[in-house]
Formats: C-alpha cells, sequence, structure tokens
C-alpha cells in the first residue's frame, strides 16, 4: 500500500511517498526504540499487513499515569517529526488513550486501567507478547 504525504505547510514541496516494507520497518523500529527509551511498559508490536488496508503495524504500550502517556507521546511526536513524518495525534488532553498516527504505523498509548478496558490485543486476537526493541 503506498500513500502520498506532504508535510505540514509545504503545500509546493516535493510528496513523500511511503508504504514500503523497509520504510514501514524502520518506522517501527523508531516507535518501538523511543518507547523502550522513554519506559513506556508492556509494549506490543501486531503486524497488519494483510489484515487492515489502514496502516501496516500497530503498537500498543501503556504507560505509569496520565503524565507518563503525555510525556511519552510528546517524545515520540517529536522524534516521528524529526524524521520527516507528519504524524497526527488524538487524546492528548486527558492522556487516558493517545492514539498516534504516523501513516505506516499507528501507536496506542494507555494508562494500564485504560487499557485492560477496551484489550485491543484481544481485539486482533493477539496474544499478549512484548515487543523486541530493535537497536
Amino acid at each position: 500500500m503506498e500513500q502520498s504525504r506532504r508535510n505540514e505547510g509545504e503545500e509546493n514541496a516535493p510528496v513523500k511517498v511511503t508504504g514500503d516494507a523497509e520504510s514501514s520497518e524502520a518506522l517501527e523500529a523508531l516507535v518501538l526504540d523511543v518507547l523502550d527509551g522513554d519506559k513506556a511498559e508492556d509494549i506490543i508490536a501486531i503486524d497488519l499487513r494483510g489484515k487492515s488496508s489502514v496502516t501496516d503495524a500497530m503498537v500498543i504500550a501503556s504507560g505509569r499515569s496520565a503524565r507518563h502517556v503525555g510525556a511519552v507521546a510528546d517524545h515520540l511526536m517529536t522524534k516521528l517529526k524529526e524524521s520527516g513524518r507528519s504524524p497526527r495525534v488524538e487524546g492528548l488532553p486527558a492522556c487516558d488513550w493517545v492514539l498516534i498516527d504516523a501513516g505506516d504505523v499507528v501507536v496506542h498509548l494507555f494508562r494500564p486501567e485504560v487499557r485492560s478496558f477496551y484489550n485491543l490485543e484481544k481485539l486482533w486476537s493477539v496474544e499478549p507478547e512484548p515487543a523486541k526493541s530493535k537497536h
């Protein structure tokens, strides 16, 4: 699946094409490294290639508190922007469940209680298995 993207405020700039497997894997590795470095907990990566037309991978992680979830989300957004992406975010004011759409990878950051309530892993029929950070 290929997607064309422009960075915000760059109407006349060349369109950045994403969607190849290498780009998707590099993005997932970046996300996992940032989450691991920021001490996010119970990090799970779900491969959605062939299962979803929306994204290639979903990463689910927990923060210890709303403040921790917000700090991790802010740092991840900064790193994604530094890598040339234009991520979209939902849920930052409350920080119970923050969704970051980076295109090929969608990240869900939860407070532990909220994560267990929504149980996205079960929705995608995934056994909770920690993701391996790709250093």
